[in-house]
């Protein structure tokens, strides 16, 4: 492949390069692609490119090794290119994941499991996986049509494979998509396998592939059944924990596959008052009738259709679920018949605060039982645990991969639930990863039993401030796109490292647990008093106290976007005082802390452009 032309595109990248229109990861990559031979389809047009000096363009393609992050594989879609989901990295993704479960030396059942959501592209990319796989020796169990992530998990463990991949990329905008890689467990791909994996697809050369109706006629492709279906609606519903069905709902997939996860399984449950919203059924992976066309159901804005036609059936409740399932959004009514819009962390207070009364009722609890929540999700859950005497994980790194490893090494048998504040949540042994499917029949049967009693979620909700204290909790971000995000991101976090904000919000911040560098330093002066042994990530925890008042911000790069995100909590105890007040006050507090932090950010980013 060493012809004129591509020797002549070399020196125009190498040019390139050195004058800083590409990046040196670019650069790197674009070479590799026009010089190794399992890349030759794509020269020629890589080489138009070049000719046509599209430096921008070429340096999106190729500015990095698209990685595994904590959800696996993700980024915008393109023909080509290492930085971008197409049919070369998703080949890439599966032949690694194959190599390196035959290099691990596992003896397990040599079969895998694939499936995709709703996205452009996803069975394309599914079918592709299935070849991989088969052409590697696997038996594959393919799904026809698209189905949620966490049927995809459950099915790893129903059909004891070794291997599962779901095509996805959640709730990102549609130009994206993405490759989750799940274990025999049933769990998104760990460490230290994630790293074997990436070496391996770094590694691919030639990848050998089978067709796909050649696979299937041979048996080594099965197209599964809606027996599989069954199964999974089955081992959710027998998660009930109550027989009161009374409630009138709106459930809307955003264009997503949560028709076939949370709304068949609330039907099957006998929640004839749940509707769907017939303007966001269609699997569609434009998101058309979705706000922007971003179906994530952390945004309020996704939900006004769903409001309107709520108000029109007197609903009070509204469920929207990610365009893979894995993910569940609420909307609850007001007294003034106002929807209201829960945050993961109030939603998964509200659970945790069913699960352990309605199982504290029936005698199945001991102090043995433990809940699971990642370190940025609200300390609320762990308060609820703690009344009724049940453990709580809360020292884990953001990724419900996290939460299925800690469920497994706890015992499964004992795992009451698990949350994260970005709306995942689980119940029950059945899978290793966030399920809008269980949580949707336990905000219905919860939302349906206070109905009886006259009361709403939001009702329950101020009774748990009143008990426990008021928890106030949210999310920034400061999005660095490309290569130079990547560049900006590295330097935020060394920001926060070496000389963070000592005041914000006029409360002064008392240390800072850096779980990447192990140490717990004192501020304002930045120095190590104490050690900080696990967990191990790139994250910083700020911290201040009063007598009746806790502060914290957490600082992490995202591991699937281009994004730093922030995390605020302000807690305040509630005590004798009118709740009213209380929030207005903690409101406050919190906007405080949250403006200064934004602003020392700008100056950050200010002094290093």
């Amino acid at each position: 492949m060493n012809s004129p032309s591509v020797s002549k595109c070399k020196t125009i990248v190498n040019n390139a390069a050195a004058a800083k229109l590409l990046t040196d990861g670019a650069a790197k990559n674009i070479k590799r692609w026009l010089t190794e031979p399992q890349y030759s389809e794509y020269v020629e047009p890589i080489t138009e490119l070049i000719e046509a000096e599209q430096f921008g363009k070429l340096d999106a393609l190729f500015w990095e090794v698209i990685a595994f992050g904590t959800g696996g594989r993700r980024g915008p879609m393109a023909d080509f290119g290492s930085a971008t989901i197409n049919p070369r990295t998703i080949a890439e993704s599966a032949h690694g994941l194959a190599t390196y479960l035959k290099l691990a030396g596992i003896n397990g059942s040599n079969q895998a499991v694939v499936t995709c959501d709703s996205r452009n592209r996803s069975m394309e990319f599914a079918r592709l996986t299935a070849c991989v796989f088969a052409a590697h020796g696997l038996k594959v169990y393919f799904f026809p049509e698209p189905r949620s992530t966490p049927e995809l998990s459950f099915s790893v463990r129903h059909l004891n494979c070794d291997l599962g991949v779901m095509i996805s990329a959640s709730h990102n905008p549609p130009e994206d998509n993405g490759f989750k890689a799940y274990w025999n467990t049933g769990g998104q791909v760990l460490p230290p396998h994630d790293k074997g994996i990436v070496d391996c697809v770094y590694d691919a050369g030639e990848i050998p592939t089978i067709d796909f109706e050649a696979g299937v006629q041979s048996g080594s492709i099965e197209i599964l059944d809606q027996q599989i279906d069954e199964a999974y609606h089955a081992a959710v519903l027998e998660m009930s924990l109550s027989s009161e069905r009374e409630l009138t709902a709106i459930y809307t997939p955003l264009h997503g596959v949560g028709e076939t996860a949370c709304f068949q399984i609330l039907k099957k449950a006998g929640f004839d008052g749940v509707q769907i919203l017939e303007a966001q059924r269609e699997p569609n992976g434009d998101f058309p009738n979705v706000d922007q066309h971003m179906p994530n159901p952390e945004r309020t804005e996704v939900f006004k259709e769903s409001i309107e036609k709520a108000k029109q059936v007197d609903a009070s409740l509204i469920l929207a679920s990610d365009p893979d399932a894995d993910r569940l959004g609420v909307c609850v009514r007001n007294q003034s018949g106002q929807f209201v819009h829960l945050t993961g962390n109030q939603i998964g207070s509200l659970i945790v605060d069913y699960i352990l009364r309605k199982r504290s009722e029936n005698g199945t609890l001991s102090p043995e039982h433990f809940v699971v929540e990642t370190l940025v999700t609200t300390p609320l859950i762990g308060v609820i645990s703690q009344a009724y005497n049940v453990k709580c994980v809360d020292d884990l790194l953001v990724g419900f991969k996290y939460i299925g490893e800690a469920m497994d090494a706890g015992g499964p048998e004992k795992f009451v639930f698990g949350a994260e504040e970005s709306l995942g949540f689980l119940a029950g042994t059945y899978a290793r990863d966030k399920d809008a499917g269980i949580a949707s029949l336990y905000i219905c049967e919860a939302a349906a039993e206070l109905q009886q009693q006259g009361k709403s979620l939001l009702d329950r909700l101020d009774e748990l401030y009143k008990e426990h204290g008021y928890f106030l909790e949210g999310q920034k971000s400061q999005v660095c796109t490309g290569s130079s995000g990547k560049a900006q991101i590295n330097a935020l976090m060394h920001a926060f490292r070496v000389s963070p904000p000592t005041v914000l919000g006029g409360i002064p911040l008392n240390c800072v647990r850096d779980f990447d560098r192990h140490q717990i330093r004192g501020l304002p002066d930045n120095l190590e008093i104490s050690d900080l042994p696990a967990p191990s990530g790139n994250l910083l925890f700020f911290e201040a106290a009063t007598e009746t008042k806790s502060v914290r911000i957490a600082v992490r790069p995202s591991g699937t976007e281009p994004k730093i995100k922030f995390y605020l909590f302000v807690s305040s105890k509630v005590g004798e005082r009118f709740l009213d007040n209380v929030k207005e006050e903690t409101k406050g507090v919190y906007q405080s802390v949250q403006a200064d932090l934004m602003k020392w950010i700008e100056i950050q980013l200010a002094t290093k452009s």
